[in-house]
């Protein structure tokens, strides 16, 4: 075994961990408000309704239960994206844009907590602005997302 496998397997481990981190809490916390709202309304009639009724979920009770705002409208849809392409039209990929939205929106959930700084670096790694568009990927860059993201999908977070 090389000397420098294990330092490369550890760094390796660590990226992989960050991206779980930053990602892979969002769709668990949404299934599980899916799944407990499921639940209570299936708890409520008997084995022979359940066989006859549909369950139907209301997805922005949903969303808000998972710490998400509802769908945006057509017209708060398109000004968050005019804002994107307004910082840099790259941002947004070619016919990407139900992607973008979703990923300001998922930008929402991410925690005040954590400070401005980090969920700065957040979104520009959530936007794929580091991978794909290192030239542009700076605090300001990131701050201007966020911005859009406030302004326009979760303007209570505002701050």
């Amino acid at each position: 075994m090389k000397a420098d496998e294990p330092i490369a397997r550890a760094e390796r481990n660590r990226q992989i961990n960050k991206k779980i981190l930053t990602f892979g809490c969002l769709p668990i916390t949404i299934i599980l408000a899916l799944v407990i709202i499921a639940a209570v309304v299936g708890s409520n009639s008997t084995e022979e309704d359940a066989k006859n009724q549909k369950v139907t979920v209301d997805e922005d009770k949903a969303r808000e239960a998972a710490g998400l705002p509802p769908e945006p409208d057509a017209a708060t849809r398109q000004a968050f994206l005019d804002a994107l392409n307004t910082i840099d039209p790259r941002i947004i990929k070619p016919g990407k844009e139900d992607q973008a939205v979703s990923r300001g929106l998922n930008q929402c959930s991410s925690s005040s907590s954590k400070g401005r700084e980090q969920i700065v670096q957040q979104a520009l790694a959530r936007f794929t602005v580091t991978t794909r568009l290192p030239e542009i990927a700076t605090p300001e860059t990131g701050e201007k997302i966020l911005d859009a993201v406030h302004a326009h999908l979760c303007p209570d977070l505002k701050g």
